[in-house]
């Protein structure tokens, strides 16, 4: 395998938790009763979008197929929320403690990419950098509205 594809792959997996983040943040809008914290949510998933997008660009011009789909976990994840939320009554700090997990995985699957820094190309490693910082800024909101929540 050439630097070009495992590049690639590296790009595809990651685009396949932000297309998580995404479906996250657009079922977090639908959950929440704040208009303010639904108003971020929705801001989260366009920046989601953005990411993706960027990464699909990268993919493509490296010769690569774009990647579109979640990851099962993520499914899983959001069945799993739906549940909870029900039972729950879509409490609101329970929407943001989702939202907290659904970053730490995020900022995991920024992680597991760029421990494949050696094999990436000079700008993959900056957007993924780029990237992972706005997650980890969105973490910090995040968990700064769970303690308000409190």
């Amino acid at each position: 395998m050439n630097n070009n594809e495992r590049a690639i792959d590296v790009l595809q997996e990651l685009n396949q938790f932000v297309n998580d983040r995404i479906e996250g943040y657009k079922h977090a809008a639908e959950l929440t009763k704040d208009p303010a914290h639904q108003s971020y949510y929705k801001d989260l998933m366009n920046q989601s979008r953005q990411f993706s997008s960027e990464i699909n660009s990268t993919i493509s011009q490296m010769g690569g197929n774009t990647q579109n789909s979640t990851t099962a976990k993520g499914k899983l994840y959001r069945g799993w929320m739906d549940v909870k939320n029900t039972i729950a009554g879509n409490d609101e700090e329970e929407v943001i403690k989702s939202n907290i997990t659904g970053e730490e995985w995020a900022q995991k699957a920024y992680n597991d990419a760029l421990d494949h820094r050696a094999e990436l190309p000079q700008n993959v490693v900056q957007m993924v950098e780029k990237q992972k910082q706005a997650s980890m800024a969105t973490y910090e909101r995040l968990r700064q509205m769970d303690r308000a929540a409190d």
